[in-house]
This record gives C-alpha cells, structure tokens and sequence, in this order.
C-alpha cells in the first residue's frame, strides 16, 4: 500500500508567522486610462438604434479607393496616361501624390463604376494585370464604400520597361 507524503511546513509568510513584505513591496499598478484590448469596431455602437438621414459618398473618395487599390496590385507600374504622368511626377516632388490620377467614376445611390488607365511593368502578363485591378478595385470599393460595382473598364495605356527612364533621361541630355 502506498503512502502519500504531504508537505506540512509553512510556506507563506503569513504561515511563517511573518509580515508579508513581498506583498507590500509590489505597488499596485495603475489602472491604464484608454481600453486598449478592444481593437477598432463596431461594438460600442448600438446596432438596434436607427437614426433618420443619409450618406453621401463623394466621387473623389470612390476614386481615390479605387487607385490605391489598382496601385498595390502586383505588375502595376502607374496610372494614368503621358500627361496625367508628367504633372504626378511634379505632384510627387512636392509630396502632393494624387492617388486618384488616372482613375474616373460614377457614383450613383448604391452602385459604382469605374474607368482605370495602367501603365503595365514588363514582362507582366497584360491581361491578368487588368484582371486582378478588376478584381482589386471592385473588392475595395465593395468593402471600403459598400456600394456595389457594375463594372470596372481597365486601359493599358503603356508598358514600362525596367531601365527605359534611365536610357530615356541619357538620350536627352545628348540631344540638348
């Protein structure tokens, strides 16, 4: 038969017949201010309360979801044609980026749609680029504004080559 053994020594102070110094040498912490383990939601909103009024959506928002969007699609190099290009590279210089350049829309109550202008970077395959901006701006635009997407119509205005800018900007300082 088998015996337990249990330890019968004091093992606190207060068993000890001691002042429990461990206990009073550890300050309590203060309580923090700000909630910070609720991340972003909508949980402190009642959901069963309606208020009367409406929201409009600007298309300038709509537009500036959709190119950020097409720009973190892989195989994007910018948008917009030649021009639109030229004056976003001064926009850039005085950080003045127009994340809207090359993108229009049309928004209506509940649906949008939108036209894109690419420049592709080779050796990308054009036309699943422009099927994944499809499929990206129609997805943010979804998500981000909530309105429904009847069509995103992409143009592929060029092809930029990797290298071709510094060849370009060598030619022209021999030309002039």
């Amino acid at each position: 038969m088998a015996t337990q053994d249990q330890n019968t020594a004091p093992t606190t102070p207060a068993e000890k017949g001691l002042p429990d110094t461990a206990a009073a040498a550890k300050p309590a912490a203060p309580a923090p201010r700000v909630d910070r383990t609720a991340s972003f939601s909508s949980s402190r909103i009642p959901t069963d309360v309606e208020a009367a009024g409406t929201t409009t959506i600007a298309e300038g928002v709509v537009a500036k979801v959709a190119g950020i969007a097409a720009r973190e699609v892989a195989g994007v190099y910018a948008l917009g044609g030649g021009g639109a290009r030229a004056f976003g590279a001064i926009r850039d210089v005085i950080n003045a980026t127009d994340l809207a350049q090359g993108v229009k829309v049309e928004v209506g109550e509940t649906q949008a749609a939108a036209d894109l202008t690419i420049v592709v970077e080779y050796p990308a395959p054009i036309q699943e680029v422009a099927n994944n901006v499809r499929a990206a701006v129609a997805g943010a635009i979804t998500r981000l504004v909530g309105l429904e997407v009847v069509e995103v119509n992409v143009e592929v205005n060029d092809v930029h080559v990797p290298g071709q800018d510094n060849n370009q900007d060598a030619e022209e300082s021999r030309v002039s």
